[in-house]
């Protein structure tokens, strides 16, 4: 849960700004965004696999120059 404590005298922008960014820290967003449709267990399970060859590659990548 996303939690703002308002100082006195701060504007309605600002505290709208701190609001906004501790819902991205905490992912809200991107976790509406994952329920907002069904998907099936065979498809995210592919997306996890294709997530993970990305990461392996990418880590290959880096060590590759050093």
């Amino acid at each position: 849960m996303a939690l703002v404590k308002i100082k006195d005298g701060e504007s309605f922008e600002g505290a709208f700004r701190k609001f906004k960014k501790s819902c991205e820290k905490a992912g809200i967003l991107s976790e509406i965004k994952k329920r907002e449709h069904f998907e099936k267990p065979s498809v995210s399970d592919k997306k996890k696999s294709i997530a993970a060859r990305k990461r392996a590659n990418k880590k290959t990548r880096r060590s590759w120059g050093e």
